[in-house]
């Protein structure tokens, strides 16, 4: 069953007072303190929230700025955990975090500059542990199944080729689980 909440009426306020510019930036706050309370998220994520919550983007503009200041908003930090998250947690690359902090509101410089953290052999040395662990899953079958199944794994996740022909390679060159 669906909330027939339209807006948060701030604490002092009566169910049916009238929307005035004060009421909207208390209830901007409210709405913005509670999703952070929730996870940390974009400046983007919290203005499209906002405004899906009829707040005027003057307001949200307002209330956003001042949230940025205090440090209670911060894309760079919020992106740099995005991609420290999306590496460890499902051995993303750079393409796939790119599209991960897009998705997400993330501003193109500040994606970039979060994802020029990640350096050429740290990301492979992610796909090959990637590539380990599904090779560990495919023992016992035909080499070509099991190199398209460890490759296509790591498309999925947006290596590129060069990456996942490496991986591939040396985690069967490595591994006798399979049969010609």
């Amino acid at each position: 069953m669906r909330s027939s909440r339209r807006r948060p009426v701030p604490e002092g306020e009566p169910a049916g007072a009238p929307a005035t510019a004060e009421n909207q930036e208390q209830a901007a706050r409210a709405i913005v303190l509670r999703q952070l309370t929730i996870t940390s998220r974009s400046r983007e994520q919290l203005r499209v929230k906002l405004e899906q919550r009829g707040i005027p983007d003057d307001v949200s503009e307002r209330v956003l700025d001042r949230f940025t200041e205090v440090g209670l908003i911060d894309d760079a930090a919020y992106a740099e955990m995005l991609v420290r998250t999306g590496r460890e947690s499902r051995g993303l690359s750079r393409r796939g975090l790119a599209v991960e902090l897009r998705k997400r509101g993330v501003d193109g410089d500040t994606a970039a500059a979060a994802i020029d953290a990640v350096d050429d052999e740290a990301e492979f040395a992610t796909a090959l542990r990637l590539a380990e662990r599904k090779a560990a899953s495919t023992i016992g079958l035909e080499r070509a199944v099991r190199e398209r199944r460890i490759a296509g794994m790591l498309a999925r996740k947006g290596y590129g080729s060069s990456v996942v022909y490496r991986a591939v390679g040396e985690v069967l060159a490595a591994d006798s689980g399979f049969r010609d």
